[in-house]
């Protein structure tokens, strides 16, 4: 086989792609504002605004509709940005060669966590309230001080309170438990990223295998970390919305969705890169197994949904069904509920099941968005309607809000890949991934 000579590429990120970037994000808070301005002057959801509307335990404002945005865009981008750390520990920990030419691109990913972290603690403090029911402290007194029945106690929130404020459990204030979790997790994701990061770049400049075999055994710790707090961190962001509510499954659905839509953004990263003539060492072959990985965990998330859905559907527990009646039977969420299966399945299916269609970029190009769209639309789904209840809507706000959480999330990846080289020029398997052919 004819040799192949290696040169090292860095993707420039040019003043004119920062330029379209704040055009991009600009525009998406213009369309937010826009959209706040129609909900407060007769447009959608202005029926709501500032009434009681939940037989008066919650006056239903437009601020919380903001809110609601403002978590379904952290807990998303949040998970793509793990996501990308997790593609790379993956990749370390099975010993794959194919990959060399995309680790880094999934690599970027890690640099939007410290941001992620920041921005779900503090939107957590300033509006968790206005989020998570289970944050009301007049839920788990049994008695008011007059010795009075306390009408708003409830015995299955106060069942769960350790899981929250643990160890103060007796007079719930502060979710200790809750936030100290949540430190934890980005804390951790974010210095293994960093460990990962700073060992490839090692790599880079002394070549060998020594930082290989250590970056292994970190993936592997990462792996271990992230089995755990992938799960806890859906249950307390998500599942928590829903505090009656509870799944078995609903870790690894919200795993499967955080990962789909990972492995799409890589996918879709690659191509457009190729397009402007970088990442030479990537050609059909490595786009056809990411095309397959897209199409495979589109399935998979598909298993995951239906089978969460199918044993609560026949089980027919009263407590259990409520969440997909909720979605399901709704005026205003059923249209998102099935459009969510026909984006994330149908789609997907259909689309990638051929070789050619994984393997050609113009399919990527529009399959990937679509799949990535398709799984903000599944978070919204999580969130919406346990946040809003019959409130809940789609417009001009929830657009505007996805756009600036977008384009700042691109804008902060292409950074981070422009200050490393787009592949390891050192690594020991970079032959193995020039000769990959399927």
């Amino acid at each position: 086989m004819a040799s192949v000579e290696i040169t090292e590429e860095k993707f420039e990120f040019t003043a004119k792609t920062k330029k379209n970037l704040f055009i991009f994000i600009a525009v998406g808070l213009l369309m937010a504002i826009v959209g706040v301005i129609m909900m407060n002057t007769g447009g959608h959801g202005d029926a709501s605004h500032g009434v009681a509307a939940d037989g008066g335990h919650h006056a239903f404002h437009w601020t919380k509709r903001l809110f609601a945005n403002l978590w379904i865009n952290n807990v998303f981008f949040a998970g793509i940005s793990v996501i990308g750390v997790f593609f790379v520990a993956i990749q370390y920990a099975s010993q794959a060669g194919w990959s060399v030419g995309v680790k880094r691109i999934a690599m970027s990913f890690g640099s939007w966590l410290p941001i992620a972290g920041v921005l779900i603690l503090v939107s957590f403090l300033v509006f968790g309230h206005d989020i998570f029911h289970w944050t009301h402290h007049d839920l788990y007194a049994k008695f008011l001080e007059d010795g009075s029945v306390n009408p708003k106690y409830d015995s299955i929130i106060d069942g769960k309170k350790a899981y929250f404020f643990w160890p103060m459990t007796d007079h719930p204030s502060i979710p200790v438990f809750f936030l100290a979790r949540m430190v934890i997790f980005f804390g951790v994701w974010y210095w293994l990223f960093r460990k990962l990061r700073g060992l490839a770049v090692s790599e880079d400049l002394e070549g060998g295998t020594a930082r290989w075999f250590e970056m292994r055994k970190w993936s592997a710790i990462f792996l271990l970390f992230f089995a755990v707090s992938s799960s806890v961190s859906a249950w307390d962001w998500i599942m928590s919305i829903d505090t009656h509510w509870f799944s078995t499954m609903f870790g690894w659905y919200v795993f499967a969705s955080w990962w789909v839509s990972g492995l799409a953004l890589i996918t879709l990263i690659a191509v457009l890169l190729k397009d402007k003539g970088y990442l030479s060492i990537v050609n059909q072959n490595h786009i056809h197994d990411l095309g397959k990985f897209m199409f495979a965990f589109s399935i998979f998330w598909t298993y995951v949904w239906f089978s969460q859905f199918l044993l609560i559907y026949y089980a027919h527990i009263p407590e259990e069904t409520i969440y997909f009646v909720e979605r399901w039977k709704s005026d205003q969420y059923a249209p998102v509920f099935y459009m969510n299966l026909f984006l994330n399945f149908f789609l997907p299916f259909l689309v990638l099941m051929t070789r050619d269609a994984k393997r050609h970029a113009r399919f990527i190009k529009v399959i990937a968005p679509i799949i990535i769209l398709g799984h903000w639309f599944d978070f919204y789904l999580m969130v919406t309607p346990g946040t809003l209840k019959e409130h809940g809507g789609y417009g001009l706000l929830e657009l505007g809000v996805m756009f600036v959480y977008a384009g700042a999330f691109t804008y902060v990846i292409l950074n981070s890949l422009s200050k490393v080289p787009l592949f390891g020029k050192n690594h020991p398997m970079l032959k193995e991934s020039l000769h990959h052919h399927i």
